[in-house]
């Protein structure tokens, strides 16, 4: 895996615009369930990774569905990408219906190693804004690693939760996860290229998805808190059609320890920072 000119990158920014648009709403609102949002109501959370996506032709899509780099992220060859987690910081709601920009800026690439290969982490800083208040902020970060065959593993045994919804991955919700995001990379849609090219056992739930199922989780469990930072970090993937939990538990005042997870154990951990409302 080769990275050339790495630094060339850093600090390399790019603006999407977005109106929010009620239609658009209404399709992640009949995938992902909820009321139906009219103009000026607050965005539930993570929605914004329906938005703000750049419009990417075939003819720049590579092998994977993804869209080649080197526009923005940077050209790195013959790996596959995965979104490893981040962090996210709620200011105020992101409102329906109403214009919002996306600045994005890349803030650090490193090269590691570990068991499975060489490893290129990216990091991308979000700053979401409307009525020129930022609204959202966030921090991406974005794992290349080499093509190497996928080993079986567990994860910690999922803990006793206090609030847990079962999912249950459905093709057809993946199908339309990746429709409502714009999101083509083949691994959540193509069975064949998924087991045959990329050696998983079945589809990939995709990683914001289970992000933003843990944050429903939480929201609806606790309506006296109200989420101000949430982090989250993939351990390792979860299949579909296999039903799986998502949940957590108050760790402390202010915090809680959030996941998701199944019989194989925990396989996306996070904390949500909270207030309450009382």
């Amino acid at each position: 895996m080769a990275l050339d000119n790495a630094n060339k990158w850093l600090g390399k920014e790019q603006i999407q615009d977005d109106s929010l648009d009620l239609h658009a709403l209404a399709r992640v609102t009949a995938t992902l369930g909820g009321a139906p949002l009219s103009t000026g109501d607050a965005l539930p959370h993570l929605w914004q990774w329906a938005f703000f996506q750049p419009v990417s032709g075939m003819d720049t899509l590579g092998p994977d569905g993804h869209p080649l780099p080197g526009d923005f992220l940077p050209p790195i060859r013959d790996c596959q990408r995965m979104w490893a987690g981040g962090e996210v910081r709620f200011n105020s709601p992101l409102r329906a219906g109403v214009p919002a920009r996306r600045h994005s800026r890349i803030e650090d690439i490193k090269e590691k190693h570990g068991r499975s290969g060489s490893l290129t982490f990216i990091t991308v800083r979000h700053r979401y804004l409307q009525d020129d208040e930022e609204k959202v902020s966030e921090r991406q970060d974005i794992v290349y690693r080499e093509p190497v065959p996928l080993k079986a593993s567990v994860g910690e045994p999922m803990p006793e939760l206090q609030w847990a919804d079962t999912i249950k991955p459905e093709a057809t919700l993946l199908f339309r996860y990746s429709a409502v995001t714009f999101n083509s990379h083949r691994i959540h849609y193509d069975w064949p290229y998924t087991t045959g090219e990329e050696g998983y056992p079945g589809l990939v739930v995709h990683g914001p998805l289970i992000a933003t199922l843990v944050m429903r989780a939480f929201v609806q469990s606790n309506p006296d808190k109200v989420a101000k930072v949430f982090r989250y970090r993939g351990m390792r993937p979860l299949i579909a059609p296999e039903p799986f939990q998502v949940g957590g538990v108050i760790e402390s005042p202010g915090v809680a320890r959030v996941m998701a997870g199944n019989e194989q154990g925990q396989a996306h951990v996070g904390e949500v920072e909270f207030e309450e409302t009382r």
